[in-house]
């Protein structure tokens, strides 16, 4: 195992254990996206495609502008999975073995709180309770 699969690992479980702790439903799946970059366009695409073959689904890929002015591409590997540890660690087993196959950056997963009290897009920004003053 590598150095930077043992660090995945930590992350998996410290983040799951804190989403058990703040009462996230474990009952439920979660959405889970997964992120991969690149600066060639054209090999992070073959990189979706290759996680698209793992049993992702794969997001458009956006290019984005960094704080140095340059550019690089990235796409979501989404996969809707409850909170166990053993199955995240295979999916980082199996993305990391495709970013170092294409060479991009594997940039780590986030996902939501799932509950009844979970906050819900609309109670974050809601377009009727502002008046362009923003």
């Amino acid at each position: 195992m590598s150095n930077e699969a043992q660090e995945w690992y930590e992350f998996n479980e410290e983040t799951i254990q804190a989403l058990t702790q703040d009462g996230t439903d474990l009952s439920q799946e979660h959405t889970i996206e997964h992120h991969m970059a690149s600066k060639d366009f054209d090999v992070l695409e073959k990189a979706a495609v290759d996680a698209f073959k793992a049993g992702f689904e794969v997001g458009d890929a956006e290019e984005l502008v960094l704080d140095d002015g340059g550019t690089v591409f990235c796409f979501d590997a989404v996969v809707e999975k409850k909170l166990d540890l053993a199955a995240f660690n295979k999916d980082i087993d199996a993305l990391l073995l495709i970013a170092t196959k294409h060479k991009v950056h594997y940039d780590g997963w986030g996902t939501y709180y799932v509950g009844d009290d979970a906050i819900d897009d609309e109670d974050v920004f809601d377009d009727e309770m502002y008046d362009g003053d923003i």
